[in-house]
């Protein structure tokens, strides 16, 4: 293959499996060339990399030699994603009373998926974090997303226990969003012991989902190293959990409801 050709798959290998080391050996022996040469053609993947903004292809030191692909987004492909879904947000025919809009369709839209995970991705890449954990159901596809950005493993959180998973833990915890006390399970075999995670919920209303997931993990002796939610209320009182990267921020008014992007990605 030429270079060009050779430079193409690395990126398409790369991007498709993000923080995950690949070794120089891996190319070299999947093109029959060098491990000279295949460094070569990563200095050209990571300077068009680097050009177009699309993420940092990071070099492994030591004997085995390798690389990995950092996703990023930019400071402005955050902004004009995360404006597309406040647009969607706003328009007046999703509120549904009570202070809730409609968010189902956005929460399972590939693409605006995307641009949220990216931003949790981006966000809790530094927190050395072992897994994310969610809870069913909303939820499941940004943070599968995030967990595959980030190159770990996805634990989703059962709302009833399930035969089929074995022995299951279950703990009662009070939703702020319904009002009400409900319940979560989960496998026994879910998590392993000492774990860190980061907890990830499509709405936040008084935490008090999120709040139940750090408890149900502290019985796996697990910590939860960040909370992120896709959309916030603010104003409500009494949050149960503190420290948390919201994406979109929805604040009840008079005439409704006013939608706004976390100034902290802006």
């Amino acid at each position: 293959m030429k270079r060009t050709e050779r430079a193409c798959i690395i990126t398409q290998v790369l991007t498709e499996h993000p923080n995950r080391d690949f070794s120089l050996g891996f190319f070299a022996e999947k093109f029959g060339c060098a491990k000279s040469s295949t460094s070569e053609d990563l200095t050209l993947v990571r300077t068009a990399m680097d050009s177009a903004g699309l993420g940092y292809v990071e070099t492994t030191s030591g004997s085995k030699g390798g690389v990995r692909f950092v996703p990023y987004i930019t400071k402005e492909e955050s902004i004009a994603g995360l404006e597309k879904i406040k647009a969607v947000l706003e328009d007046p025919s999703r509120n549904v009373g009570g202070g809730y809009i409609y968010t189902t369709d956005i929460l399972f839209d590939p693409e605006m998926c995307q641009i949220c995970a990216m931003q949790f991705a981006k966000h809790f890449a530094a927190s050395e974090a072992d897994i994310v954990v969610t809870i069913e159901t909303r939820g499941i596809g940004v943070a599968m997303l995030t967990a595959r950005l980030l190159n770990i493993p996805l634990v989703v959180i059962r709302r009833e226990a399930r035969v089929s998973e074995g022995s299951t833990i279950s703990i009662n915890y009070y939703s702020g969003s319904s009002d009400r006390v409900q319940k979560m399970s989960l496998a026994k075999r879910a998590i392993k012991p000492g774990s860190k995670a980061i907890i990830i919920d499509d709405f936040m209303r008084k935490g008090g989902t999120l709040k139940g997931i750090e408890d149900m993990l502290s019985e796996f002796d697990t910590k939860a190293v960040g909370f992120g939610a896709v959309i916030v209320t603010q104003g409500v009182k009494d949050k149960k959990i503190g420290n948390f990267f919201p994406i979109i921020i929805l604040t009840d008014t008079e005439d409704g409801y006013r939608v706004a992007i976390n100034p902290d990605i802006i």
